[in-house]
């Protein structure tokens, strides 16, 4: 039987989509001189720089990675970046859409670039050169650039900190990053991922640098690399029990199964790459190295 309702409501949301390309069309007005006041952020780092900048008030929606602070989770919600749907994300009419380097699916993505709306699509900036660089992009975009510029030299300055202060280290920690348990095997990440990234950040080696991207290793392959230490994530609303982790035989065999070295922290915080990064890698090295007594004030 044809839902009726479904159909009704698919025909509107195409419409609103056909007028908004219709509009692209005969639109002369230059998008860019126009300061927006309506915008869509996509990405939960994206929509932290926002509220650094003071540009709250502007935010018609996010998506659901953007978390903190908690008062972005107050704004309607396009979904997952990942999942983003055109037609739901111009119901809401924006001017402005901000989509962090991952957003999809392709299609979505395309439609929305066609769409007539200024798009400004941000780079991922997963290293102490790019953050500056996708703040600023943000910072741009709004109109705030001399702001953003600030904003990315205080961060450059508290990256660079933090590496002088990790000049000291001797042996580096070796690290093995889980993502999590996938038919009870290690997703872990290599080469190439916000993970990666992080680990060089605070000073440390990831174990699984000569892979790319996130891989599903065996046990045994666990007990190969050796860390020293497992870190994972704890986010809202996870089943994953980082715990279980160390329970695992195979991790016996290695230093961190020994020590019980297993360091967790919230997701969004450590893989975000927004303006909380340096404090976030500072925090994650303060516990590979607490005899460097790194920990942020």
């Amino acid at each position: 039987m044809i839902d009726r309702d479904a159909m009704a409501c698919r025909v509107v949301t195409r419409s609103l989509l056909g007028m908004m390309l219709v509009m692209a069309l005969g639109e002369t007005v230059d998008a860019d001189a126009a300061e927006a006041e309506r915008i869509v952020s996509v990405g939960g780092a994206v929509t932290e720089v926002l509220y650094e900048l003071g540009k709250s008030d502007e935010i018609a929606a996010v998506d659901s990675t953007s978390i903190y602070p908690t008062a972005a989770t107050a704004h309607p919600n396009v979904g997952y970046i990942r999942a983003l749907s055109a037609e739901g994300v111009l119901a809401l009419s924006p001017d402005l859409i901000l989509l962090e380097e991952g957003a999809g699916p392709p299609e979505a993505v395309s439609l929305l670039d066609q769409a007539g709306v200024r798009v400004v699509h941000v780079p991922s900036g997963y290293d102490a050169a790019g953050l500056p660089a996708k703040i600023e992009a943000v910072a741009r975009a709004v109109g705030e650039e001399s702001e953003g510029i600030r904003l990315a030299r205080t961060i450059e300055t508290e990256l660079a900190a933090l590496k002088t202060d990790l000049a000291g280290v001797g042996r580096r920690q070796r690290v093995l990053f889980v993502l999590s348990l996938v038919d009870g095997r290690p997703m872990a990440a290599g080469a190439g991922t916000a993970a990666d990234a992080m680990i060089a950040l605070a000073g440390g080696d990831n174990v699984l640098s000569g892979m790319t991207g996130y891989k599903a290793l065996s046990w045994e392959a666990v007990t190969a690399l050796q860390p020293d230490v497992v870190l994972s994530m704890v986010r809202a609303g996870s089943s994953h029990d980082v715990d279980a982790i160390l329970s695992q035989p195979a991790l016996a065999a290695t230093p961190a199964g020994r020590n019980g070295a297993l360091i967790k922290m919230d997701a969004q915080y450590l893989l975000g790459f927004g303006p909380r990064t340096p404090t976030a890698a500072r925090d994650l090295a303060a516990r590979l190295y607490p005899e460097l007594k790194l920990a942020a004030q």
